[in-house]
């Protein structure tokens, strides 16, 4: 199943900049998505794509750099590329800190924005693709059976089957057909392999002792 296709969402309260960008976005294949207001953006269904959101630092109602720290509050991760025609240095480095790809003052040159929005699309891209591998690996772990699951932390931790079994009090003959499926189910070609999901998919790797 391929991808969709990565959408830029351009929120500033002047038409004619809303459009303008709307045009340069999609000069070079991009699809765009224009709205108002902050709220107006909120109310939005967004598609399940790549995304790069270019916001106006001044909104009315809430504010471009507010917005963005309700954006975080709400666990939404779209990479920010602020504009403004009243940029300043505190403005720049409380937008910075927050997590923006880039601050552009008015008037910028067109590339500079492309750009922005490229390494925006790209940061969102890998989230993504981040995402989905963890949701996949709790996806293989939950499917392990309760033993398969009680034996996994003793198989990360690099013992032997012999010490696993003597910790569980299973066969080592059992604990070897466990740690076969274990390592099945959850995709892992080596040991090694193993740890990493297992760090990813948010588990700790007890120390063997």
């Amino acid at each position: 199943m391929s991808e969709a296709a990565p959408v830029v969402f351009v929120v500033d309260d002047d038409p004619s900049v809303r459009r303008a960008i709307k045009r340069l976005v999609e000069s070079v294949g991009l699809r765009a998505e224009l709205f108002g207001s902050a709220q107006e953006f909120l109310r939005s269904e967004r598609p399940d794509a790549a995304s790069c959101l270019v916001l106006d630092i001044r909104l009315p109602g809430i504010s471009g750099l507010d917005f963005q720290r309700e954006l975080a509050k709400a666990a939404i991760h779209i990479p920010i590329v602020f504009i403004t025609a009243h940029g300043d240095i505190p403005m720049t480095v409380r937008a910075m800190k927050g997590g923006a790809v880039e601050f552009l003052t008015k008037p910028f040159r067109d590339q500079d924005l492309l750009d922005a929005i490229q390494q925006g699309l790209e940061r969102d891209r890998t989230r993504r693709a981040q995402e989905a591998e963890i949701a996949t690996l709790r996806e293989r772990f939950e499917a392990l059976t309760p033993r398969e699951r009680e034996v996994s932390p003793w198989v990360v931790s690099g013992l032997p089957n012999k010490q696993i079994a003597d910790a569980v009090g299973a066969s080592e003959a059992t604990i070897k057909v466990h740690r076969s499926q274990l390592m099945r189910k959850m995709g892992a070609a080596s040991l090694a392999d193993l740890v990493r999901m297992t760090e990813k998919n948010g588990l700790a790797v007890p120390r063997n002792s």
